[in-house]
């Protein structure tokens, strides 16, 4: 296991990593329970929507783990999965068999992109400053998940407010937050981890916890409904019917762009954001982007695993599988190498079989750990120059917009759009990389997409 994960070489042991794994796991249950009830509603079958959830997670997260080395984990992305259900299957009236064929092929042009090093082209072309602030962004934007999670701030009548202290959940939420910080304060060893399981049992004589086991998945009824859904993408009600009317061509290649703009996006935000400042992606990763050609880094790899894992879950019934944000819990928490993946993935197996169980830790228990690697994660705010206008315009929008519009695609778009129209103004635009230039034109067109559709 040494020789393989290079765990001293990364600084890291077994211990440490199994610990990373499971915080992971628990900052990312949800999805097993949230996706089936967001993709059922398009008339998949429940059952199988939750085997093809959780079997997209394994694959994905395993070959990030084993092939790449790396911490991360995949699984089917919220906000992918609402654009599947209400923009393509209910706006547009597409099936859902039509939709996974879309998903798939999307999950085939992330793979071109890869193995072309466009998407390699793209991080490189991205500068020092708004990195740092995709970094922070994502600290602010996984940390505001956290406070959503457990309602500590609302919208009431669209103005968002903090949250009254008459609720046992909220309170639960705060006893939570206390915990965790003060642990990590004092640096103690699994202090993420440590506060998931106190909250949870504090939560048990609140009613907050629920001890309900009598829920079950129906795992028998589940395999079989998974026949509905596994391969459907490719049946004669999926990619052949997709392509058979001619007039609907532009739109169906309008919503796979779509697709693919917003699943590239977040994973190369995630990766920028939590890699950069822990490590994980060194010096040899940067040299590699400089070379180009094979997959001669972990950077490489990832964004290999990462491509193949979309196409993987729409083949089992599911919307884009993409690298989770709440990875970095399990980062924060020591994650290093892809020992973490793997214990990861080893529980989302698990999940199949003890749903019941895994269900029981409420998001109170989860959102500390996502606000505390948060606070973390600001540290590469001080990397940018506040004082100078022109790094802070595109920084600001980079790093605070990816939270306020709950997107790191929209927010990488808007630091890119300000960042040309800063050089521009400054007459500096032979300063933009042209990849930049692709990239933002691509982000106006998908913005002008979505207007249209």
């Amino acid at each position: 296991m040494e020789k393989f994960f290079k765990l001293k070489e990364h600084g890291t042991n077994v211990s440490t990593e199994i610990i990373a794994g499971i915080t992971t796991f628990f900052a990312m249950a949800y999805i097993i329970f949230v996706n089936p009830q967001m993709l059922e509603q398009t008339g998949m079958p429940y059952g199988a929507v939750f085997l093809a959830t959780i079997l997209a997670s394994v694959v994905g997260t395993l070959v990030m783990g084993l092939f790449a080395n790396v911490p991360y984990a995949q699984a089917p992305g919220m906000g992918l999965n609402a654009f599947f259900t209400f923009t393509v299957c209910f706006g547009l009236g597409y099936t859902w068999q039509q939709a996974l064929a879309m998903v798939f092929l999307c999950g085939v042009i992330n793979i071109f992109i890869t193995v072309t090093k466009i998407r390699k082209l793209i991080i490189k072309a991205i500068p020092l400053s708004l990195q740092n602030a995709i970094g922070g962004g994502i600290g602010v934007f996984i940390a505001y998940i956290g406070f959503l999670n457990v309602k500590l701030v609302n919208f009431d009548a669209g103005v968002p407010s903090l949250s009254y202290f008459n609720d046992p959940g909220v309170i639960l939420a705060i006893i939570g937050i206390i915990i965790t910080l003060v642990l990590l304060v004092l640096k103690v060893k699994g202090a993420i981890i440590i506060g998931i399981v106190a909250t949870t049992i504090i939560g048990i004589p609140m009613n907050v916890t629920s001890l309900d086991f009598s829920a079950t998945t129906g795992v028998g009824e589940a395999f079989k409904e998974l026949g509905i859904t596994f391969g459907a993408a490719f049946g004669q009600e999926g990619i052949v019917s997709l392509f058979s009317d001619v007039s609907k061509l532009p739109t169906v290649l309008m919503t796979i762009f779509a697709f693919s703009l917003s699943d590239t996006f977040d994973t190369i935000g995630t990766f920028i954001g939590t890699g950069r400042r822990t490590g994980i992606f060194d010096e040899a990763d940067e040299k590699a982007l400089e070379e180009g050609g094979g997959f001669k880094s972990k950077m490489d790899k990832a964004l290999f695993a990462d491509s193949i894992a979309t196409s993987i879950g729409a083949i089992f019934g599911t919307s884009n599988t993409t690298t989770y944000v709440e990875s970095a819990a399990g980062i924060g928490a020591g994650g290093r190498t892809g020992l973490t993946s793997v214990v990861t993935a080893l529980l989302f197996i698990l999940s199949i079989f003890l749903a019941p169980i895994v269900s029981i830790v409420p998001s109170q228990a989860t959102a500390p750990a996502l606000i505390a690697v948060g606070i973390m994660m600001l540290s590469s705010f001080k990397e940018i120059d506040w004082s100078d206008l022109d790094e802070a315009i595109p920084a600001f929008f980079a790093g605070i917009f990816m939270a306020l519009s709950y997107s790191i695609s929209y927010g990488i778009a808007t630091g890119f759009i300000f960042y040309v129209i800063v050089k521009l103004c400054k007459r500096k635009a032979n300063e933009i990389n042209p990849v930049l230039w692709v990239a933002t034109a691509l982000f106006i067109l998908n913005f002008i997409i979505m207007a249209r559709l």
